[in-house]
């Protein structure tokens, strides 16, 4: 059984890696936890929060061209209840260069928005509680 005290971390590639990583801090309000060069090739940065269990990692593996998202559907969904806390965030999405798309799956627009970052993959801010 994975412990509490783990850390999940979310990792993709990129052929934009400053631009996503500067989206990301700016749009969700992350930090740059840390970054790396030329490990095995690869470029990366690391943002997340200190205190939260999660971590967002974006690479670039130099001469490999990755392109776009493979489909509409690759979401990462933050729950976002409180209405102001919620609509400030949206805000700061679109500030951040994040296109307001209508969701691949309409369930996500009924009291949510979807965002497409500059490689096609989507964020989701739902304004609601999550319960299973």
């Amino acid at each position: 059984m994975i412990p509490k005290s783990a850390k999940l971390r979310v990792a993709r590639p990129t052929d934009n890696l400053a631009k996503i990583t500067k989206m990301y801090v700016n749009g969700l309000g992350f930090k740059l936890l840390g970054s790396f060069e030329d490990h095995n090739g690869f470029d990366g940065s690391i943002i997340g929060h200190e205190v939260h269990h999660y971590h967002l990692e974006f690479t670039h593996h130099k001469g490999t061209v990755v392109g776009q998202a493979p489909t509409q559907d690759n979401l990462l969904v933050f729950y976002l209840p409180e209405q102001n806390v919620w609509a400030q965030c949206c805000e700061q999405m679109e500030k951040a260069g994040f296109a307001v798309v209508p969701s691949y799956n309409d369930y996500w627009d009924v009291v949510g928005k979807t965002f497409e970052d500059i490689d096609g993959y989507r964020v989701v801010l739902q304004n609601r509680e999550w319960s299973s």
